[in-house]
């Protein structure tokens, strides 16, 4: 929750947003970097259950006792900018932790790196990114791409060899699709295989206001800055234009930080206050 500050939820940095905020910290639990993300909490429920399913049946397997044959494949379904790929890379390194998975690491695909220009081509270029993601998650964004062009497009022969590496390599590796929800949708049905091999699907909603808020405290904190009141009210109005995207509040906190930079340039003095103030007239 954030604090109500003179009468605003907005003011002030709560200690424990400055605490989430550090750079450079990485949280050793997994776990609790789950918890610590902005919103999400129906996305957080089901990684959660997931995860301690399938941490339980590694056990059971370790011990001599039956345990379920689990496909871990998932699909992300959202608009850009709600955390897609961030759940990912927590989701590889809780696996590791739980000795579900060996690596644990993220590589981070799309169509691009699978799909070849000529014959022969993609069957390798896929193979190879599938290599590298063993023992851990492969992020595939905009899967649905792969479809596109036709029968004779290339993204199809990559398509082909994914779903049978999602059979091939079903202990070894966790794929996650992701993308637009209609999309995705339409996706899943092209290939027989991909439904039965990808049966987890996570709805990703969009970031309400005060969420949006919280993401904007979190990074401009992590970098040593700070919000005037002003620059607090002025950012406000602009997050409600906003369709729920983290992306998009980042890319005007970016360029806030370049505002400032040419506000300040032309001091002759600058104080260490000044540099972590972001007033009104840097939100252009």
């Amino acid at each position: 929750m954030l604090s109500w500050v003179n009468g605003s939820p907005y003011e002030g940095h709560l200690i424990y947003l400055a605490e989430k905020a550090k750079p450079d910290k990485e949280i050793p639990n997994p776990w609790l970097e789950l918890e610590a993300l902005v919103g999400l909490e129906v996305v957080k429920k089901e990684i959660r259950e997931i995860c301690a399913y399938a941490s339980i049946c590694h056990k059971r397997r370790v011990l001599g006792l039956k345990a379920e044959e689990l496909m871990l494949n998932m699909a992300f379904v959202g608009n850009p900018g709600t955390g897609k790929t961030t759940v990912a890379r927590i989701i590889g390194r809780i696996l590791k932790s739980s000795g579900v998975l060996t690596g644990g690491q993220l590589i981070e695909v799309e169509r691009a790196d699978l799909v070849g220009e000529y014959v022969g081509h993609t069957a390798k270029k896929t193979k190879d990114v599938l290599n590298r993601a063993l023992g851990g998650v492969l992020f595939i964004d905009e899967a649905y791409s792969l479809a596109r062009g036709g029968d004779k497009d290339f993204g199809r022969e990559a398509l082909d060899t994914l779903v049978k590496a999602l059979e091939d390599h079903r202990h070894e590796l966790v794929v996650i699709v992701a993308g637009y929800p209609k999309e995705m949708t339409q996706f899943l049905k092209l290939n027989p295989g991909l439904l039965s091999r990808i049966p987890i699907i996570v709805e990703f909603p969009d970031y309400n206001e005060v969420e949006l808020m919280e993401i904007a405290l979190l990074f401009v904190a992590a970098r040593d800055y700070r919000l005037a009141p002003g620059a607090v009210e002025k950012l406000r109005k602009k997050l409600n234009h906003l369709k729920g995207n983290g992306r998009d509040v980042r890319n005007i906190l970016e360029r806030a930080m370049r505002q400032q930079a040419l506000r300040l340039e032309g001091l002759e003095k600058i104080k260490r206050e000044d540099l972590m103030i972001l007033k009104g007239e840097d939100l252009v």
